[in-house]
């Protein structure tokens, strides 16, 4: 299926209803379209755990034109299996697939320091190592630091 209006449609001949009755889930199910309009867009909601995410999102069921009460779970069903060849892909199928990029794995720690909630004591000593202050080390500086505030209580 090429569009969201496409599917809708397909749920009101398998469900009843008029396709506005499912446009909002079907438009859900392919948000992603407006990230990257090819279809790996589809491993972000395409897959059975976002099924159960559907129902979160839209509650466990609809109540179409009709009257007629539709679990969401099977309209997110008919949707993945129309654009997935008849399955229903689970998370890791499609996560399987991601061809590894060096930007993707081996993380590293930033060794800049930075300001913390509660100070870092490494902060203030870099600030004055570089204001000429103190040619202590961190251990020694510290150790003096602790010292001064015990003399002055």
């Amino acid at each position: 299926m090429a569009h969201p209006l496409h599917h809708a449609e397909s749920s009101a001949r398998k469900f009843g209803g008029v396709p506005s009755d499912y446009q909002a889930i079907h438009d859900w199910f392919d948000a992603s379209k407006e990230h990257l309009a090819l279809f790996t867009h589809r491993a972000l909601r395409h897959h059975a755990q976002r099924l159960f995410e559907a129902e979160r999102a839209f509650g466990l069921t609809l109540t179409n034109s009709a009257g007629r009460e539709i679990p969401v779970r099977w309209i997110g069903e008919q949707h993945v299996r129309e654009d997935c060849q008849g399955r229903i892909p689970s998370m890791a199928d499609w996560l399987r697939r991601i061809q590894p990029e060096p930007w993707m794995v081996n993380g590293h720690i930033e060794q800049q320091i930075s300001e913390e909630p509660f100070g870092d004591p490494r902060s203030a000593w870099a600030s004055e190592v570089a204001a000429g202050k103190t040619v202590l080390g961190l251990k020694d500086w510290m150790a003096a630091r602790a010292t001064q505030v015990t003399q002055s209580t």
